[in-house]
């Protein structure tokens, strides 16, 4: 049976193929340009983990500068290394409840609801072969989103070489100065434990007196964005303490602290 071209059923019709063929065309594409995505987005995270460290310059060949930065994967429990496969991905096992933890309402300090039980950490080596930074992800909820970024911490395990974040969706001129680099430029430098070991970093609110005794160890807040500070300092609480990176620290800071045994012959003579 023929269609009319101006007939309900008929325009019904061509708006149908019209549709199939525009889901196919947007289907084929998303198949082929998916190795295209993945290599860019891993692209991305390569020079946001190099920007936290302050090891990118604009124009470098990225995945070579990458290659003197090594992938290691730590049971945040134990402080310890772990073996995981390459495709393992921190935020989507967050999500698993076999792979993760609830955290309750004290212990959640970042807001993050539910944390991997395996984490991910990134060790730059210098050119010696020498461990020069480790670079640690962080996130925790700010004013409107979740932020996810990376501090890089230096050998000493407790200077900040770096911090900055790569997602989020705060408020632009207020919470999202937190991508204001003269603000990222305050972190480099700054220590996070106090004499006695306890974690003494803070995201004060307005500015830092840097003539206390204790400004080595604040850093600005973000000027009308208190919830947003709020949300940097406890996320950087979080992940730095015992339900964090705590465990994984203190086994560095033992291991650094360790001297060498050195074997010696004893001398008959």
């Amino acid at each position: 049976m023929s269609l009319k071209k101006d007939s309900v059923l008929g325009t019904l019709v061509v708006a149908l193929l019209i549709c199939l063929v525009c889901a196919v065309v947007v289907a084929t594409a998303a198949v082929m340009l998916r190795p295209t995505q993945e290599v860019n987005k891993l692209l991305d995270k390569q020079v946001n983990i190099l920007m936290a460290a302050g090891l990118y310059e604009k124009g470098m060949d990225v995945p070579k500068a990458f290659e003197a930065i090594e992938r290691r994967f730590v049971d945040l429990e134990s402080g310890e290394y772990v073996q995981m496969p390459d495709s393992y991905e921190q935020r989507r096992a967050a999500k698993d409840p076999e792979q993760s933890i609830r955290l309750d309402g004290k212990a959640d300090i970042a807001s993050i609801r539910r944390q991997a039980k395996v984490a991910e950490v990134y060790l730059a080596m210098d050119s010696n072969g020498e461990l020069g930074q480790i670079i640690l992800p962080v996130h925790g909820y700010g004013l409107w989103s979740t932020l996810y970024g990376f501090i890089a911490l230096k050998p000493d395990i407790n200077t900040v070489a770096g911090f900055g974040f790569y997602e989020h969706a705060e408020t632009p001129g207020l919470g999202g100065e937190v991508d204001n680099p003269k603000w990222k430029a305050i972190w480099p430098g700054k220590t996070l434990f106090d004499e006695q070991g306890e974690l003494a970093i803070q995201v004060v609110k307005g500015n830092v007196d840097n003539n206390a005794s204790d400004a080595e160890h604040k850093v600005d807040g973000l000027a009308g964005a208190t919830l947003t500070t709020n949300g940097i300092n406890n996320l950087v609480h979080f992940w730095l303490g015992e339900n964090g990176f705590g465990p994984y620290l203190q086994k560095l800071s033992k291991d650094a602290l360790a001297e060498p045994v050195v074997d010696e012959e004893v001398s008959n003579d």
